[in-house]
């Protein structure tokens, strides 16, 4: 990667969404979109939840500036372009979503909507290493399709879903995205690793608002960040399962508490405190013991996904992590009970 690029682009990044993110609360509180507490949040007094309206632009231009340098891949800019427009899509979703408060199945529509336009410019899940034969698998169009669809509507709804505590969904984010630029340059994909590191940037500069004691919230903002990690991981060659690694715990307690929606009858849509941020929370957990714990098990699980060559082997982890993770899960459901639905 080029060094002087690297640092103008997280510098523009981080600069921007800095520097932007003050406009964003001022436009936040003038027109009252904000979040009191209540129901799942127990932030104190009105937190502003237009998070978004600075990380996107100040993505988009830093992405922009790297379109001047030399690429192997001559479908890199294509990708690119799928990935500023289809984010783009959602990041006014998410917008709209903050204003309007917006109907959980429409978020459905518009995030397949936008995973199509990505898949339109040739992002899209189309081979992957099977971890037993140390092989590539080809996958046709018809299976293509429906694989990339659940792996960017599921990235951005688990980030959503996350986003519950001060910085805790811009911080995982911030990680797994360095994690990912990482890897890119590892694999001497110099140009692409631009794009995490853009990503990364943004995070930086949010995080000093978003942080314990917030000013702003991400909102629809949790949205973009999380399909951006989803898209940003199929264009250098699909580094789905590193992504996949590295979020493994908000995952996995996103699936969980589908299921325990499910078992008790409610809405999948319909919020409460059943995740394990909450659960720690009601336990009297500090927001900062929790962000840190979050922290630190993102950081460790990406350093696996770095450090371990053997496919197999991470896998074992995943496996492994996982059962620690659904037995951590378990167990605070058997202590604290069932969550109450909030509605929102």
């Amino acid at each position: 990667m080029p060094t002087t690029h690297a640092i103008l682009v997280l510098l523009l990044s981080a600069g921007l969404t800095y520097v932007l993110t003050p406009l964003a609360i001022r436009l936040g509180l003038r027109h009252n979109l904000v979040d009191v507490p209540g129901g799942r949040r127990k932030h104190r007094g009105s937190l502003v939840r237009i998070g978004s309206l600075g990380i996107y632009p100040a993505f988009a231009i830093a992405v922009l500036f790297t379109l001047g340098l030399p690429r192997r891949d001559p479908l890199e800019v294509t990708r690119i372009a799928g990935v500023l427009l289809s984010l783009g899509v959602v990041w006014v979703y998410g917008l709209l979503d903050d204003r309007y408060r917006l109907p959980a199945w429409l978020h459905l529509v518009v995030l397949t909507t936008a995973s199509l336009i990505a898949i339109a410019f040739k992002v899209f899940v189309e081979m992957f290493n099977n971890p037993f034969t140390d092989m590539q698998v080809k996958v046709d169009w018809y299976l293509m399709t429906p694989l990339t669809i659940a792996w960017l509507v599921g990235m951005a709804t688990t980030v959503n879903e996350v986003d519950g505590i001060d910085g805790l969904a811009t911080g995982v984010t911030a990680i797994a995205a360095l994690i990912l630029c990482i890897h890119m340059v590892r694999l001497e994909q110099h140009t692409v690793a631009l794009l995490p590191l853009a990503l990364f940037g943004c995070c930086l500069g949010f995080l000093p608002y978003n942080f314990y004691n917030a000013r702003i919230i991400l909102g629809g903002g949790a949205f973009v960040l999380g399909y951006a990690l989803g898209t940003l991981s199929i264009v250098a060659g699909a580094k789905v399962a590193t992504a996949l690694l590295v979020v493994w715990m908000p995952i996995l307690d996103f699936v969980w508490q589908l299921y325990c929606r499910w078992r008790r009858g409610q809405s999948m849509s319909l919020g409460d405190r059943g995740h394990l941020h909450f659960r720690l929370q009601d336990l009297g957990w500090s927001s900062q013991q929790i962000v840190l714990l979050y922290y630190v098990i993102t950081a460790a699980l990406g350093s696996a996904a770095l450090l371990i060559s053997s496919r197999l082997l991470k896998l074992g982890v995943m496996v492994v992590g996982g059962l620690l993770i659904m037995t951590l899960l378990v167990a605070l459901r058997r202590h604290t009970g069932d969550a109450t639905p909030t509605g929102h």
